[in-house]
């Protein structure tokens, strides 16, 4: 018998709803998810072929760009921060190692205190990551301190500090000229407006908004970054509220802190033999 359309209708509109409803996070199919995530994002990102000429003049014309705006500072930053060095070798340390501990320490921070509202926050660093790729294969760029000509301090090889795939023996391993967007600013301005919309202790409040402004010094002093790749991380960041907002019908702070768990079914009912 052929199904009638209302009923087929509906049922996909029930599929969608189940869907876009916020649900509680299952511990085992996150960890899979994230590190099945994180990995797909290290190969893409990776394999995106290394265009060093092209990459040099699109740094060559960001550096341009910014000093048409007047914001062509990072020279001074890269060796005025430099030139304390155990400022400059807390900052390679902050760089290598903050960007993945305090994300993974925030999504923990949902998962246990706010599952209501851990998937739709969660989407959007998944779909800002994800557009960022996009970013990396359309405009291959080389940070400050590969440039030609650029006078920059690579602060890792200078102070041999370890920990940055962008520098030293780990260079290989990772895709050189993927400088555009800034995933530094894109995850940390990630976790500060997740913690200041969430936390209730003003003071770890204002920590979360210091944490993306300490990360846009960092990223410029380190010569990782152009200014300009930090605003290519908000524009990223932007897209993934939007992904969210259109698939939960809400921004993820103004979903209910709390879901209630599943319901199991129930047993049957066993009726004795007479």
């Amino acid at each position: 018998m052929a199904v009638p359309q209302a009923v087929t209708g509906e049922h996909r509109q029930g599929v969608l709803h189940r869907l876009r409803r916020p649900r509680r996070p299952r511990f085992w199919f996150e960890i899979l998810l994230i590190a099945v995530s994180y990995w797909t994002y290290s190969l893409i990102r990776n394999a995106v072929p290394e265009q060093k000429a092209e990459a040099l003049r699109n740094a060559d014309w960001v550096w341009r760009v910014e000093h048409q705006l007047g914001i062509a500072l990072e020279g001074s930053v890269n060796h005025a921060v430099n030139a304390v060095a155990w400022l400059i070798i807390g900052m390679n340390y902050y760089y290598a190692t903050l960007h993945f501990v305090v994300t993974l320490g925030v999504l923990v921070w949902l998962y246990h205190w706010h599952p209501g509202r851990y998937a739709a926050t969660r989407l959007v660093l998944f779909a800002t990551t994800g557009v960022a790729l996009v970013g990396y294969y359309l405009f291959p760029l080389a940070p400050p301190r590969l440039m030609n000509g650029g006078r920059f301090v690579d602060t890792v090889a200078v102070h041999h500090t370890w920990g940055s795939m962008a520098s030293g023996d780990l260079k290989h391993m990772s895709n050189q000229y993927a400088a555009m967007p800034s995933m530094h600013i894109g995850w940390s301005l990630w976790c500060g407006l997740t913690v200041f919309a969430l936390a209730s202790v003003p003071w770890v409040r204002v920590l979360g908004l210091l944490y993306p402004a300490t990360t846009l010094l960092v990223i410029v002093a380190t010569a990782n970054h152009f200014w300009l790749d930090a605003v290519g991380g908000v524009l990223c960041l932007t897209f993934g509220f939007t992904v969210a907002r259109l698939w939960y019908g809400s921004l993820p702070y103004a979903l209910p802190r709390l879901v209630p768990a599943p319901a199991r079914a129930a047993a049957p009912v066993q009726v004795p033999l007479v």
